[in-house]
């Protein structure tokens, strides 16, 4: 998908000056906020952000503090997983 964004020039120009490629920012808060909200994968991002590895995409993840959704509900349904396929 291609997709373009208007920015009124007011705002452009102060992104333009803090930041080197205003595309790639967009990308990359696209690809957190996607992730944070459950959108997208981590595998997703990574290919959204055309990265090369699955620890490139976990750095960028810790980076933008968008972090796995896990619960203590879920360690407890892992653990109780792990404890029934270590008795089996």
């Amino acid at each position: 998908m291609n997709l373009a964004i208007e920015i009124p020039e007011a705002v452009s120009a102060p992104l333009r000056s803090r930041w080197k490629d205003v595309p790639r920012r967009v990308l990359e808060a696209v690809g957190a906020e996607a992730y944070r909200s459950g959108a997208l994968t981590a595998f997703q991002v990574g290919e959204l952000l055309g990265h090369d590895s699955r620890w490139e995409t976990e750095e960028f993840l810790k980076r933008v503090q968008a972090y796995l959704h896990y619960t203590e509900a879920d360690l407890e349904r892992d653990l109780a997983a792990l404890r029934a396929t270590r008795a089996g």
